[in-house]
């Protein structure tokens, strides 16, 4: 079902977030020129590189649909953005695991906003060409996080890829009979899910929570934000979670984590999640990476009262 925020949104502006912010997204150059632009960090048998997508823009009444008015102004605020919304970041990790080189999601490619679809460009900046990708995991199927799957002309961006995809993500999105199924909001939704995953059917993994996708790399079961989402767990010193949209902003659900995010497909179950993720984050001391969250992203959530701050690794 539709969180809250569906009543006050038309299905154009769901599928096209248009806002009206510009702001400049983080640019990644290789480490010989600027060291600091790019966050590298190893992990276990894990060696990670958070790459930037870009940025998109989010509404208002998209980012906090239960905030009240003076509480939206000074959150957007704080995010770089206005009164109509604000942009936030897309980080993707790449991830080399023995002979693997494998990405959590592959950002918007050229059908989201324009202001994303960055991430080929700025890992060839890192001398790594799209043939040299072996493994995609897609955490979920929205166009932020799959829509790099083809170019423009319908071409397998990651020629020499493998897929990964929950069980229930593939069953809830390419169900043919999704209009009659679905809220007509996520119909664009539903259409570019199928889209990206239709196009590597031949080569697509379906996984459940507890699969590994390599030694060490193990699928968490975060729904929610949609039917089929899912985190990625690293194995090492201290578990590190990917944790993509199970918690969507690093300011406001970690300071509100009781408020909806409106494109949460299943906002309650949402909600539980995210507070049982942010528990045993805090409890845990386990560190984060978050998809939306400032980049690069990586850090670990404090308990602050009856809410948490993040605290940057």
């Amino acid at each position: 079902m539709p969180s809250k925020a569906d009543d006050k949104l038309s299905p154009n502006r769901r599928e096209m977030l248009v806002g009206s912010i510009m702001t400049a997204a983080a640019l990644l150059l290789p480490r010989s020129v600027f060291a600091a632009d790019v966050h590298r960090l190893a992990h276990g048998a894990f060696d990670i590189t958070v790459v930037s997508d870009g940025f998109i823009t989010l509404p208002a009444e998209v980012l906090l649909p239960d905030a009240s008015p003076e509480e939206r102004t000074g959150i957007l605020a704080r995010l770089g953005g206005n009164a109509e919304g604000a942009p936030v970041q897309a980080n993707i990790p790449l991830i080399r695991h023995g002979s693997d080189l494998i990405l959590i999601d592959n950002g918007s490619g050229p059908h989201f906003q324009p202001t994303a679809g960055r991430l080929a460009q700025n890992l060839k900046t890192l001398a790594v060409e799209p043939e040299s990708i072996t493994k995609i995991v897609f955490t979920h199927a929205h166009p932020d996080h799959s829509g790099a799957t083809t170019t423009a002309e319908g071409k397998l961006l990651y020629p020499n890829a493998q897929y990964y995809v929950s069980e229930a993500e593939w069953n809830f999105w390419t169900d043919k009979d999704y209009e009659a199924h679905m809220p007509a909001a996520l119909h664009a939704f539903a259409r570019g899910a199928q889209r990206d995953l239709f196009a590597v059917k031949d080569r697509l993994t379906l996984v459940k929570p507890g699969d590994e996708i390599v030694a060490g790399m193990q699928v968490v079961e975060t729904r929610g934000h949609t039917p089929g989402h899912v985190s990625i767990e690293l194995a090492g010193d201290g578990n590190l979670l990917i944790t993509a949209d199970a918690c969507t902003n690093d300011v406001i659900f970690f300071e509100h984590p009781a408020w909806h995010f409106g494109f949460d497909t299943e906002p309650d179950v949402a909600l539980k999640n995210r507070a049982a993720l942010l528990d045993r984050a805090a409890s845990e001391k386990l560190k984060l990476l978050g998809y939306h969250w400032s980049y690069p992203g990586v850090g670990y959530a404090e308990r602050d009262g009856n809410a948490y701050r993040f605290v940057k690794a």
